[in-house]
């Protein structure tokens, strides 16, 4: 057998592989998949599960004029070994390195965007939709995996996609939904021989032989109606069939061989198809196959045992899973609600003890948020724990369904703020702007464990309509306390300026106080509690007494908190000058926090260098 390392070389287009290189291939992109995300961490569960049915793919289309489109994108790590990255790929997900999402701009092969689920069949209908419009010649794949069809809009985009009449081939990789129900040995041996190479060679000749003529045509219709009645007598009713794809499968999605050999046949069917590939989540890697919960996203492992190199700590999550247990111990109206994230936003504690109070949805954001408006309706204190970058999904629920009626939904908005690693489709650096355009909406932003404590405690039981907590990902820094109940406090008195921030920020605003101070700068620092309704007394007193304010946060600059700080001191009649750090109007790509805190002047070092700046030309100028 030849080396696939030294002999089988990684290209896009692997037409020319026999099956026997094909299976060296997926052997070798298996071990490189467990050694580099052992290094840099991330998705390696769903990757290894994709990995025949990805090769596959690369036998059978060109990526570089076909487009696949990725569904979150959670398995494209092959994908990109094959197209160009693959020496690379010890920068995975690592600053100004290979992103850990499908991204065109990184790469042609990249056919769409990718970090959010369900919208794969509406993109790739556009797609397709376009080439006919345009009169371009390609094919348009989609590929559904990690439980995307939760998601409502892979319905939508499916009801659409059926009656389109044009090429399109959607992949479904199951890996453990149970879609398909069992139905017994006679359905199962019926799927088995449709999916036989002879069968599809002979029904594709047999189609085309028949509708060459308009006696053939005829004689086709009578035998196709006999088929479909014989087969639905049979065989399970499909609903992709009843939307109007053709359905293929189940097939085995580790099966190289037989998986070529049906998208070459799907390939050449010019209707919609649905493709329903039957795969083994952390396939090949033997602690990611018994536990691929905890491998679907990783850190840094050793890639003999799986043993985490570095054990987790207490973060925001874990605070908010063991708070809100307690709290429901006090009152049975508590109940917590997730959209496929229990373990994400630190919910398994809730999940077991209390199983009849817990619901997850699925990857259904706006399902989650209208449910919840039911449940407060009808007297019980839902909360609903997601991640900011998912909540945007379900902004209209929180103006139509929570907000005019002015229910008492609590959301728990984990990772708010920069990310790190996961990029531009994960960081949640939007919420703090669109939450508060919502009427009746309160926003509490707590900056330690302790602060996260008491604020769900009071967000529960103290206030009433809809309220949002957001933290940050990870764990608190050096300030460690409670601020109180007011909407915002002064952690340090000085009369030179005003630094404001809120949540974990509020970090680096303290260091850079310290840096200041070696300056002989005394600057005042104000943390806000509350984000929503704004309270900015405190600033401006202390604007007043400065006559500067710096505000930095982790958020977009449209609509940001200092924009409406600045706004409100103009409001007051307040002529002071005014500085604003965050994100910027763009997108932040991905890295280590730290590094991008560091490039937008949010760490301590450049929050203190920018008001030395301002301080400076303020002097100059007088």
């Amino acid at each position: 057998m030849i080396e696939p390392a030294e002999k089988i070389t990684y290209e896009p287009t692997l037409s020319h592989l026999t099956d026997q290189e094909g299976e060296a291939l997926c052997a070798q992109l298996r071990r490189e998949l467990v050694e580099n995300v052992s290094q840099t961490g991330g998705h390696l569960a769903s990757n290894l599960g994709a990995v025949e049915l990805t090769v596959a793919l690369h036998r059978v289309f060109d990526t570089s004029v076909d487009r696949l489109v990725f569904d979150v994108g959670h398995q494209c790590y092959t994908h990109k070994m094959l197209t160009g990255r693959r020496d690379t790929m010890s920068t995975l997900r690592q600053y100004k390195g290979v992103a850990g999402f499908p991204k065109p701009g990184e790469s042609i092969h990249d056919a769409f965007i990718a970090g959010h689920a369900s919208n794969s069949v509406a993109v790739a209908l556009g797609m397709a939709r376009a080439r006919t419009i345009l009169g371009k010649d390609y094919n348009v794949i989609a590929l559904l995996g990690d439980g995307a069809l939760t998601g409502g809009l892979a319905y939508e985009g499916l009801s659409n996609a059926g009656g389109c009449g044009q090429q399109l081939l959607v992949i479904l990789n199951d890996n453990g939904m149970s879609i398909t129900p069992n139905v017994g040995g006679v359905a199962d041996h019926l799927a088995k021989q449709r999916l036989k190479p002879q069968y599809l060679t002979f029904k594709k000749h047999y189609r085309r032989i028949m509708n060459a003529t308009a006696p053939g045509r005829a004689v086709y219709r009578v035998t196709h109606r006999l088929k479909q009645a014989l087969k639905q007598s049979l065989l399970p009713c499909s609903m992709f069939e009843n939307m109007g794809f053709r359905y293929l499968g189940p097939v085995d999605g580790h099966n190289l061989s037989f998986l070529t050999k049906i998208l070459r046949y799907a390939k050449d069917m010019d209707e919609p198809v649905l493709l329903h590939v039957k795969t083994v989540k952390g396939k090949g890697f033997l602690p990611a196959e018994e536990n691929p919960d905890a491998f679907h996203g990783v850190s840094p492992f050793d890639p003999l045992t799986g043993t985490l190199r570095k054990e987790p700590s207490d973060n925001f999550s874990v605070v908010f899973g063991r708070t809100l247990t307690r709290l429901a111990m006090r009152d049975s109206r508590v109940c917590a609600i997730t959209a496929a994230m229990t373990g994400g936003t630190g919910l398994e504690r809730f999940a077991k003890r209390f199983p009849d109070r817990f619901f997850d949805v699925g990857i259904a954001e706006g399902c989650a948020a209208s449910m919840a408006a039911g449940m407060a309706k009808q007297g019980a204190i839902p909360v609903f724990a997601v991640y900011s970058t998912f909540l945007q999904r379900a902004y209209d629920m929180l103006l139509h369904d929570a907000a005019i009626d002015n229910l008492h939904v609590v959301f728990c908005v984990d990772r708010a703020g920069l990310v790190g690693d996961d990029g531009e489709t994960h960081h949640g650096v939007f919420d703090a702007a669109y939450l508060d355009t919502i009427p009746n909406m309160t926003v509490l932003a707590p900056a330690s464990f302790a602060e996260l404590e008491v604020m769900l405690e009071r967000a529960l039981f103290h206030l009433t309509g809809p309220v949002v907590v957001r933290y940050p990902r990870g764990g608190e820094g050096s300030y460690l306390g409670t601020a109180g109940d007011g909407p915002a406090a002064i952690l340090r008195q000085g009369s030179d300026i005003t630094l404001v921030g809120y949540g974990t920020e509020i970090n680096e605003i303290l260091q850079a106080a310290d840096h200041l101070a070696e300056q002989g700068v005394q600057a005042e620092v104000v943390k806000l509690n509350q984000l929503s309704p704004l309270g900015a007394d405190l600033v401006e007193l202390s604007v007043r007494k400065t006559g500067v304010m710096l505000v930095a946060e982790e958020q977009a600059a449209q609509g940001c908190v200092g924009q409406r700080l600045a706004a409100d001191l103009e409001l007051c009649g307040l002529s002071a000058r005014i500085v604003l750090i965050n994100c910027g109007r763009g997108f932040v790509p991905h890295g280590a926090t730290s590094l991008l805190k560091r490039d937008l002047l949010l760490d301590g070092t450049g929050i203190a260098r920018k008001a030395l700046e301002v301080l400076s030309h303020d002097k100059t100028a007088s």
